[in-house]
């Protein structure tokens, strides 16, 4: 009964014993992964090795390693039903055949072959690049992330190029052959293409990174938005807002509208803080109050100039700013409150008023 034949396979007859042996095959492989995954990840912790990611790049590499042998075995265990069918024959077995097209299990393995060697070998890259530059006192995750990048969009064309190849596709008449649709594509893709170019753009410039915090203006929004560079694809940007929110952005809005980098130049930013009063306040005595609430907070910066200005007398009251330096761009909301909540504790404790709107109507 497990030598009854369920279906074909190329030359191949499937019975229940191929079944089982392929699935043990697997069962141990999974096994032979787990016990690689804890072997290997006792040997990181030890040798003080911290890769990012689910999972560290020896794992990824040995696990894929492992499925490699398993899909070989596995191809070898067809035979057990199948004496008299060779492995060569197996492997050049046509399985699909469209007119002149045909494909057989070796172009499919080799094809296979082709992206689990692709990956193996980003996974060394990235095993290289993460000790090169990881080891180096002015380490920068977005340098080592530009050249990950890079690295994976070329390992992937050759193993794209390779594929077709092994397929017998002529790619010189491919290429020919597909040009005025490629122009039709690029008319429609224009904004497609227009943001794949500048994430090469800024992968190759990196005036921005990975971690920089940024001042988006967008026309969509009152105001500017305010986030961090979390990930920088080849058409895509993710970004994290204040909030938390995870916003996923055209490439394009980074190359070709404003944006400020707060991480560029000075390490210390100017903010400010907007405050109203009423109009017979003592100045000097607001301007005293002002600079000692933002004094009394660790995290402004203490030798850069403390200022308060006087903006306008509006229509309830003279408003003033607060202006104080701080390298804490990222939780600055959180520095304002702080600084806010002390003002308010000192106008209270001197009677300092905050205006609140009024309107006088005079009856004719």
């Amino acid at each position: 009964m497990l030598s009854f034949t369920l279906f074909e396979l190329g030359p191949f007859k499937i019975c229940l014993w191929n079944i089982l042996a392929i699935t043990l095959i697997f069962i141990i492989a999974a096994i032979s992964r787990k016990l690689i995954h804890r072997s290997i990840k006792k040997y990181l912790i030890n040798a003080n090795i911290h890769l990012e990611g689910n999972r560290t790049t020896w794992l990824k590499l040995l696990s894929q390693s492992v499925y490699i042998l398993a899909i070989y075995l596995a191809v070898i265990s067809l035979n057990i039903n199948n004496e008299k069918v060779s492995f060569t024959e197996f492997m050049t077995a046509n399985i699909i055949e469209i007119k002149s097209f045909s494909v057989n299990f070796f172009q499919i393995i080799a094809i296979l072959i082709y992206f689990f060697g692709a990956k193996m070998f980003l996974n060394f890259l990235k095993l290289y690049f993460s000790k090169k530059f990881r080891n180096k006192n002015d380490y920068n995750p977005s340098t080592e992330f530009v050249y990950i990048q890079l690295s994976k969009y070329v390992i992937y064309v050759f193993a794209i190029l390779f594929s077709l190849n092994t397929l017998n596709v002529n790619l010189t008449s491919l290429f020919i052959g597909s040009a005025a649709l490629l122009v039709g594509l690029g008319l429609g893709l224009q904004d497609v293409f227009k943001d794949m170019f500048s994430g090469l753009i800024l992968l190759f410039e990196g005036n921005i990174k990975i971690g920089d915090i940024i001042e988006l203006h967008d026309s969509k929004f009152k105001e500017p938005i305010i986030a961090k560079i979390q990930k920088i694809n080849i058409r895509t940007t993710q970004i994290e807002t204040r909030d938390g929110n995870v916003l996923i952005i055209p490439n394009a809005k980074l190359t070709q509208e404003y944006v400020e980098n707060w991480n560029k130049g000075n390490s210390m930013t100017r903010f400010k803080i907007d405050i109203t009063v009423a109009y017979h306040t003592d100045l000097d005595l607001l301007i005293s109050l002002l600079k000692q609430a933002a004094l009394s907070q660790a995290k402004v910066k203490k030798t850069e100039p403390i200022d308060v200005r006087l903006i306008k007398f509006g229509e309830n009251g003279i408003e003033c700013e607060l202006l104080f330096w701080a390298d804490q761009s990222w939780e600055i909301n959180f520095l304002k409150s702080d600084i806010r909540f002390e003002i308010n504790k000192l106008f209270k404790e001197y009677s300092i008023q905050i205006p609140f709107p009024q309107r006088v109507f005079h009856q004719a």
